[in-house]
């Protein structure tokens, strides 16, 4: 399985008086932008995600939106409270065992998350491997399985190279 972490787009300043719940903030017209400029690119890589999971998160689930209309993936986003805080490896290996080796299964979470599951994945343990991951970046892991150290890096896709 070729798993694609996303990070989510660049979204509004924290506002406690526009938005008290902080789960709420949306994405800018800036993060959209480029948000689906690199959800085209994935889709002319041949990189459409067959599954994407994400983060309850208004400006994850967004992101994702953006991302299953752009790359044209067949079936909607599946939310996941997995990638809202702190990944649960092992929630997310039961999703992710549930598809096939072949598939493309992108997962859209948040800072500093992404890069703790990505320092897992490649290099055993969150604290591994220090990872740059910027808004909207997309990390291409190839897998066997989800466990600790069990990824090989293919890619990191970061939008200002676009």
């Amino acid at each position: 399985m070729l798993l694609l972490l996303v990070r989510h787009a660049h979204a509004g300043e924290r506002d406690p008086a526009q938005w008290p719940d902080d789960r709420d903030r949306p994405l800018t017209d800036k993060g959209r932008k480029t948000h689906r400029k690199v959800s085209r690119a994935l889709r002319r890589l041949d990189l459409t995600p067959g599954a994407v999971l994400t983060s309850p998160w208004a400006r994850a689930a967004q992101t994702a939106d953006i991302l299953i209309e752009e790359a044209r993936a067949a079936q909607p986003a599946v939310p996941c409270d997995a990638l809202a805080a702190d990944p649960d490896l092992v929630r997310l290996s039961e999703y992710a065992g549930s598809r096939g080796t072949d598939d493309i299964v992108a997962m859209v979470g948040h800072s500093p998350w992404m890069e703790e599951l990505a320092a897992i994945l490649l290099g055993g343990s969150e604290t591994s491997l220090r990872v740059d991951f910027p808004k909207s970046g997309v990390m291409g892991i190839e897998l066997g399985e989800l466990a600790p150290g069990a990824g090989e890096l293919r890619f990191l896709l970061r939008p200002k190279f676009l």
